[in-house]
């Protein structure tokens, strides 16, 4: 890979790039099928994903009409690579099993090892013979909606398709790697005014924040809504708090520490819970929640803003649905696109029902949403919650961070970038934008 990286790094012309000889291999960060039952009998927070994470070299697979192969230069650790790593709630392999009966070119990702990784910026090395709107030598960020646009269930709204997929997590040949291969209808234009890791950690958490809230296909927020985030210096609320104040609402974060506290003031952020501090015990045993507890939650959120928020951006699942429920206002939508801490909610469906209240699922980005995330990232309108970086052999420690929660913001994993700080080329709009904004998540995580 030297010769392809030092070319990228010296900017070569896409005729330069070109000319270079694809490699045969490439580093990819793996887990091996023959490995699923490591785990067997353990408890989820004994896992370990330094143990299951590999780093080795793996054929290059040939490039279909419609793909790219992407240099990676950096990638970023998200929710789903930690599942992949500890086999949780299922193996990948048997989603890259169903994956490879659709056809000859999808036969190509039922390996015995999946290269996982869903966020990625890097360059366009070559691209297959269908591909139109992209060239060798584009920098670029890439989108996780793996879909087969020549279904018609694909068309309307991609997410709704028969055969959906998220790429790293349910396809192989992910970011995280030095090379990987993409959809065409993945690539997204690389922020100019970010380096290389700072672009890579957006993709995902951000275009699954902007369908929440902003895209007709989510909660449809508007100016002066008010919005309860859960997480919200994590790597998905941080997203979604920027969207919020963008769009002219109030966010009323929901974190775990005086830390994270001053981390949203300094973002914006004026009205926060520390739930620690606050010592909510939503559930007074393993089967009963506690409605005094959600009568304190929903007094304090009033406290901060008047009100009760219009819209709940809820992911944590168990441990809060039942107080989401309860504190959201009359008529309004507690809109949900994960479970991190249990999958089978409970909730008093009295709020629900006689308050004309929504319970609305969502689930990643359709290419539009995802794209128009991103010109927001492009535009500086967004900041990267960037907040610690790693090499590409120490994904297992990055992964085991973001496992046990141990970090902010997103982690970004240097690929084939041999530093951090490379690939800025606006500068002008970056010292517009702000170097302290910028790396804001960064200097909080020092």
């Amino acid at each position: 890979m030297s010769d392809l990286l030092n070319a990228v790094l010296a900017g070569a012309t896409p005729d330069e790039l070109a000319g270079l000889e694809m490699p045969g291999s490439y580093r990819g960060a793996l887990v091996k099928r023959s490995e699923v039952d490591m785990f067997a009998g353990m408890e989820s927070s004994d896992k370990d994903p330094r143990l299951s994470l590999h780093v080795e070299e793996v054929p290059l697979p040939e490039l279909a009409p419609d793909e790219a192969y992407v240099a990676v230069m950096a990638s970023s650790i998200n929710f789903n690579t930690v599942w992949t790593s500890i086999f949780e709630p299922l193996p990948t392999f048997g989603f890259l099993d169903r994956l490879g009966k659709e056809g000859p070119w999808a036969a190509r990702h039922a390996l015995d090892y999946h290269v996982v990784g869903s966020d990625a910026a890097g360059v366009v090395l070559r691209t297959g013979s269908a591909v139109r709107n992209w060239k060798v030598g584009d920098k670029v960020t890439v989108h996780c909606n793996y879909v087969d646009d020549q279904d018609p269930s694909a068309h309307d709204d991609s997410m709704l398709a028969a055969n959906q997929r998220i790429w790293g997590f349910e396809s192989n040949f992910g970011g995280l790697a030095d090379v990987t291969v993409v959809k065409a209808n993945q690539l997204m234009p690389k922020p100019a005014h970010l380096s290389w890791e700072e672009a890579a950690i957006n993709a995902l958490c951000n275009s699954t924040a902007y369908r929440m809230l902003v895209s007709p296909n989510g909660a449809r927020m508007t100016q002066g809504d008010k919005v309860l985030v859960w997480g919200a210096s994590g790597g998905l609320g941080s997203f979604a708090v920027q969207h919020v104040l963008n769009g002219g609402g109030t966010p009323i974060g929901v974190v775990s520490s005086p830390e994270k506290v001053k981390l949203l003031n300094d973002l914006g952020v004026e009205a926060v819970i520390d739930r620690k501090a606050a010592n909510y015990r939503f559930w007074s045993d393993e089967h009963t929640q506690d409605e005094s507890e959600w009568r304190r939650f929903g007094k304090d959120i009033r406290a901060l803003v008047g009100a009760e928020p219009e819209i709940v951006f809820e992911h944590p699942g168990r441990q809060t649905m039942g107080a989401s429920v309860f504190a959201c206002k009359r008529a309004g939508t507690i809109v949900t696109c994960a479970a991190t801490s249990g999958y089978m909610i409970e909730y008093d469906n009295r709020h629900l029902w006689m308050k004309l209240k929504t319970i609305k699922g969502s689930h990643f980005a359709n290419y539009r949403e995802a794209w128009d995330a991103n010109q927001l990232v492009c535009e500086g309108k967004v900041l990267p919650p960037l907040s610690a970086v790693y090499t590409l052999e120490e994904v297992g420690e990055a992964a085991y961070q973001v496992h046990h929660n141990l970090h902010e913001g997103k982690i970004g994993v240097l690929c084939l970038a041999p530093t951090e700080g490379l690939g800025i080329d606006d500068p002008e709009l970056r010292a517009k934008v702000g170097e302290d904004r910028i790396t804001l998540f960064r200097r909080h995580g020092a």
